[in-house]
């Protein structure tokens, strides 16, 4: 791959890359707004509205009643749950509407909060002192009653027991002066029980204790807490409106952009089968050579995908054609180079037969010295350009390619038994060993502890035991962080039979999946990394073959699967090559 190759690749990949940031931007965009937290901030504010509302009835039933019955809300701070709320709130909420206005509210409730306490508290003096009044009135005037004497008193106490609960209810100027008057005039009475002190004082409380009631009433009426509530409410809502509107804007550009995707990846999509049918007809052309050595490795190949044992097949004839591709480099190099050299050598030859002739007819001196020249300056040409040295170096690269070729072959028909009955006495060292050169090129990066014992042969489809082998170390690496650590092989004489073992120090498999690993399509590995077959046809050929396979694993500490075959097959075993 050249430079501008990887460039453009680079660049493919940036924009690929933008485009599904875009696409997870407005993905985002479009989710659902959680409104567990404007649900509780709305019944916050209608929580305080409320409270708000009921104080304000309250203050104004107190106000205008006379009665000394308790008054609904006695106690100002029934709101402390919901200023709480509002501090909680005004300090998480990420509505710049609400980060605004809760902290003012809050001090609009507090204030709210006292004024009404304090109101309530002077009503109820007051209240106290008006009924002490109309008492002590009362009694004067069952004292006076009958008394010729005492009609101006008695006038007196009439006027107190009626402009004392106008000057509760109204706090009025003239009031006032009609309660002194009246007062004033009960200075001859007689001071027996007290009445007459009791009327002072009760009077005198009265007028010094309405006017503060009334300033604090005032207070309380000019107070613009409902209207705060209403503006914060409707700024609240008004921004929930827009962020809803929002995600139904992003939802619109999303379902355009995720068109103009689609019809992208169908553009890309016709061209990439254009360029892999291209690509297929190049690949064709330069491996035609080399039909009779792939040969071999498509029949596996074919028997493999056929029989569906093995989910890391891909894998596997990669790995064999990387190996392939650089001995093949060998002979293709040194076929071409002697294809060079060949017109030459042809040339030296023609003039060496034409000397032959003019040496055999001895009739043309002067043909024979033209033709000894040229013989003579071809052969010069050929030994200063080192022909013959050059053949004898690339005939010997072609016959080392050659070679290497034919010992993957090899390899790979002793791992599948191509060559060999379907039923045969194998060595389960000699499977392990052609296992782990068949997959070479996975473990590049693994370290591998082979603790082979001294175990007697068995008998069994070799071809099926090599796919289990193989099966099992593909697992192994993949399961490994980047497929990365160790790998140790164990054989050994176990009973009746002989055991291996096949351990790793990977990742480990999870309690809640362990007991799955064996049913068919069942997987674990990343979409396109595996079909879920390959441990579920392994355990299948075990079993065929009278053995068992077992697993021990935890996460955090590798897995370790341990395959028993008896040394000879049980006689119902029906055992496929």
């Amino acid at each position: 791959m050249n430079k501008s190759e990887i460039q453009q690749n680079v660049l493919m990949g940036l924009i690929v890359l933008v485009m599904l940031g875009a696409l997870w931007f407005l993905y985002d965009k479009t989710q659902s707004v959680d409104l567990r937290e404007q649900n509780e901030v709305v019944g916050l504010l209608n929580e305080v509205k409320e409270i708000d509302s009921r104080w304000d009835m309250e203050v104004r039933r107190a106000r205008i009643d006379l009665s000394s019955r308790e008054a609904l809300f006695v106690r100002a701070d029934s709101g402390e749950k919901a200023l709480r709320d509002i501090t909680r709130f005004a300090g998480l909420t990420s509505s710049k509407a609400l980060r605004t206005g809760l902290p003012e509210l809050r001090s609009a409730i507090q204030l709210k909060s006292d004024l009404v306490q304090q109101f309530l508290s002077e009503n109820r003096a007051n209240k106290a002192t008006l009924q002490e009044l109309v008492t002590a009135a009362a009694e004067s005037a069952a004292q006076l009653k009958g008394k010729k004497s005492a009609v101006a008193l008695m006038e007196a106490l009439n006027q107190l027991d009626e402009a004392a609960p106008q000057y509760f209810l109204h706090g009025e100027a003239a009031q006032r002066a009609v309660l002194q008057a009246a007062i004033a005039q009960l200075g001859s009475m007689p001071a027996a029980g007290n009445e007459k002190a009791r009327l002072e004082k009760a009077v005198q409380a009265l007028l010094d204790q309405v006017p503060p009631e009334f300033e604090h009433f005032a207070q309380l009426e000019r107070l613009s807490t409902g209207p705060r509530l209403i503006n914060l409410t409707l700024s609240f809502n008004s921004e929930l409106e827009d962020i809803f509107q929002d995600k139904e804007r992003y939802r619109i550009y999303l379902v355009y952009y995720t068109s103009a995707l689609l019809v992208l990846l169908i553009y890309f999509g016709a061209k990439l089968k254009t360029a892999n049918q291209t690509l297929e007809h190049r690949v064709e052309e330069r491996t035609r050579e080399l039909s009779d050595a792939l040969k071999h490795l498509k029949e596996s190949e074919a028997q493999l995908i056929q029989s569906e044992k093995m989910s890391s097949l891909g894998q596997m004839v990669a790995g064999v054609a990387h190996e392939i591709n650089t001995p093949l480099a060998y002979v293709k190099n040194s076929l071409g180079r002697v294809s060079e050299q060949l017109p030459g050598i042809e040339e030296a030859l023609v003039h060496c037969d034409k000397l032959l002739e003019f040496l055999k007819a001895g009739n043309d001196p002067e043909g024979l010295s033209r033709e000894f020249q040229l013989t003579a300056n071809q052969v010069g040409a050929l030994k200063q350009q080192n022909v013959l040295e050059e053949l004898d170096a690339l005939v010997k690269d072609g016959l080392y390619g050659t070679g290497q070729v034919a010992e993957i072959v090899g390899n790979l028909k002793n791992f599948s038994r191509l060559d060999r009955s379907k039923v045969s006495h194998s060595n389960l060292n000699e499977n392990l060993n052609n296992t782990l050169l068949l997959a070479k090129h996975l473990l590049k990066s693994v370290t591998v502890n082979k603790n082979f014992g001294e175990i007697p042969d068995i008998t069994c489809a070799p071809s099926q035991i090599n796919q289990v082998l193989l099966n099992l170390v593909t697992n192994a690496v993949q399961a490994m962080p980047g497929e990365r650590g160790t790998l140790t092989l164990t054989s050994r004489r176990d009973g009746e039979g002989v055991a291996v073992d096949v351990q790793d120090d990977g990742a480990g498999i999870p309690a809640d999946v362990i007991s799955r690993i064996f049913d068919p399509f069942f997987t674990t590995k990343e979409v396109g990394k595996g079909t879920g077959l390959g441990l579920s046809i392994s355990y299948k050929i075990v079993q065929d073959h009278g053995g068992k396979i077992s697993v021990e694993s935890a996460p955090g500490s590798g897995t370790k699967f341990t395959v028993w075959l008896p040394l000879t097959p049980p006689a119902e075993a029906q055992l496929e090559g």
